[in-house]
């Protein structure tokens, strides 16, 4: 008994665990910055494990929605379109500034700001998960955190990988783009964690 339980906190652990690994430069120039203009690239992400692209996977649901009622692959397309701005987005911004203003760390992450320093966050790979009432499994996202100068976005000050940030929410969650969106959270909570822990002054 005492191994089963062990192995299923094992299974746990593993289900909800997140790689987040900086690949080049450091925090340094965060230290004295409050605010970060922060653009999103939805542009070419694959999904699911066979890497479908975004084109290819919005088809085939769409079919597939079609099927077990007519006109419905429409109606879910349009909610996949615009989980991007409406949910994926907002979740990282929400979720990094709560975590940052709450640690009491004066920086603040927004679209569309005239800031010297600039965070693109690049979707890689998406994995919407299931909700089946008794059984469910979660949300993956993977993205490429880079922050560059705004004024030259060749110039990268910072890059960090994140893959696998697991979304999912207590209780039942039905919809795969609000899963998605609590991987976006997730993201943006581990990298807040992150600037507090190594841009502190």
């Amino acid at each position: 008994m005492k191994k089963l339980v062990l192995a299923l906190f094992l299974i746990s652990v593993a289900a909800f665990s997140q790689d987040m690994t900086v690949i080049n430069g450091n925090f340094d120039f965060l230290k004295d910055q409050t605010e970060i203009n922060t653009e999103f690239d939805y542009s070419n992400f694959t999904m699911m494990k066979e890497k479908k692209t975004e084109s290819q996977y919005v088809e085939e649901h769409k079919a597939d929605l079609d099927q077990k009622a007519k006109g419905n692959g429409n109606i879910w397309q349009k909610k996949w379109i615009a989980a991007k701005e409406q949910i994926w987005t907002p979740k990282f911004l929400e979720i990094a500034n709560i975590v940052l203003t709450k640690a009491g760390k004066n920086l603040n992450f927004q679209e569309g700001l005239n800031t010297p320093y600039t965070l693109i966050v690049q979707t890689l790979w998406i994995y919407p998960g299931w909700d089946a009432g008794i059984m469910k499994q979660q949300a993956k996202v993977t993205t490429h955190l880079k922050f560059v100068e705004t004024a030259n976005k060749s110039n990268v000050l910072l890059e960090i990988s994140s893959e696998e940030a697991p979304g999912d929410q207590w209780g039942n969650n039905y919809s795969n783009e609000s899963r998605i969106g609590e991987g976006y959270a997730k993201t943006a909570k581990s990298l807040s964690k992150m600037i507090l822990k190594k841009a502190s002054k």
